[in-house]
């Protein structure tokens, strides 16, 4: 299956996408108690949110953190998604990037070793650090353009020619070659949605920064989900991971993605009406 069609499937069940990063401290009390907290934690809300859930995005530096218990939580939150949400994306957030030789291993690390259906990739290093993952059809890659922290303008806005713009117009015209790669754009980055889109109108997006980052979901809705063929991700972590620390958090963080993964269709619904 192409990245085009596992996307196209996933996005049956919506546009959200849920971000896998536990911290142990945040934790429910019962859990913060015992060796394989982190990996209860993560297995109990991915069995929880499944229903509303178009794809799952483990950032991996919250699992490397841990070591072995770390790899194994990582793994086992893998497993959870395709025996419990087999609809879903998997995303592996590493945000990697680095020469050739070292970025086809990071690519299997990715895609063979863990098993994701496409990795967040740093294009800093130019086609040298992209192509070992682009190059194949059936994983996805989505390249950082413009992020949701608040100092990311520092480097990708500066000059005349944004960096943003740049990142975005070598992917549309010179990287695509399989028509699986998008663009990472925060969704606190309002001021560059429209030109972004209109740089590269055929790429989908991955949109983080919804929820605990205080994004802008109806702007997110009006230009990732327009002008693209392929579908575009909304992202939330914190405030469905923790929607409460007490024995109710599954049902907490149910609640919360349901009420997230409805605006976002009635967001999307109120644009195609417009």
């Amino acid at each position: 299956m192409t990245f085009q069609e596992r996307l196209s499937k996933a996005s049956e069940n919506g546009y959200l996408c849920i971000g896998l990063d536990p911290v142990p401290e945040r934790l429910p009390e019962p859990l913060r108690k015992t060796r394989n907290g982190v990996a209860r934690f993560v297995e109990a809300i991915i069995l929880a949110t499944a229903p509303y859930a178009a794809s799952y995005k483990p950032n991996l530096a919250f699992y490397e953190a841990l070591g072995k218990d770390g790899e194994a939580a990582l793994e086992r939150a893998v497993d959870a998604v395709r025996v419990h949400a087999p609809h879903a994306l998997l995303i592996g957030d590493g945000k990697r990037g680095d020469i050739g030789s070292t970025a086809e291993r990071y690519a299997s690390a990715l895609f063979d070793r863990y098993g994701f259906d496409a990795a967040t990739v740093n294009p800093w290093f130019g086609s040298d650090g992209v192509l070992p993952f682009s190059q194949r059809p059936e994983h996805g890659v989505y390249l950082l353009a413009a992020t949701s922290n608040p100092s990311s303008a520092q480097v990708q806005e500066s000059g005349d020619d944004p960096l943003y713009l740049r990142i975005a117009k070598l992917a549309q015209e010179e990287w695509n070659e399989h028509n699986n790669i998008g663009l990472v754009v925060g969704a606190t980055r309002v001021e560059t949605m429209d030109t972004i889109r209109k740089t590269a109108p055929d790429l989908p997006w991955l949109i983080p920064g919804v929820g605990a980052q205080g994004g802008d979901l109806d702007a997110s809705v009006r230009h990732g989900m327009t002008g693209s063929v392929l579908p575009s991700m909304i992202n939330s972590s914190r405030g469905i991971l923790y929607a409460s620390s007490g024995e109710d958090f599954q049902e907490a963080s149910a609640r919360e993605a349901k009420k997230l993964a409805e605006a976002i269709q009635t967001s999307v619904g109120n644009i195609q009406e417009s």
